[in-house]
């Protein structure tokens, strides 16, 4: 099944895409997806990790089991004053 995966802010700076797509076995999950992301984007990988991931506009953990076509969107962690 095919992901997309919508990155925002710093993120998009170290893959040089705010889009990409991820081919997993049916079945995944936020944490299968992680690890090909990371395998794939070493420079994404510690990143990712402290983004807020939503998919359909809710919080998702690790565990949440992905559906072919879904957009997983990764938010890094907003900063200033």
């Amino acid at each position: 099944m095919r992901i997309g995966v919508r990155l925002g802010g710093a993120l998009v700076r170290l893959v040089e895409t705010p889009l990409l797509a991820v081919d997993l076995d049916d079945g995944a999950t936020l944490a299968d997806l992680y690890t090909e992301l990371g395998a794939a984007h070493p420079d994404l990988d510690a990143a990712m990790r402290s983004a807020l991931p939503v998919l359909r506009g809710t919080h998702i953990d690790a565990h949440q089991v992905l559906a072919h076509g879904d957009e997983v969107a990764l938010l890094p962690p907003v900063s200033g004053g």
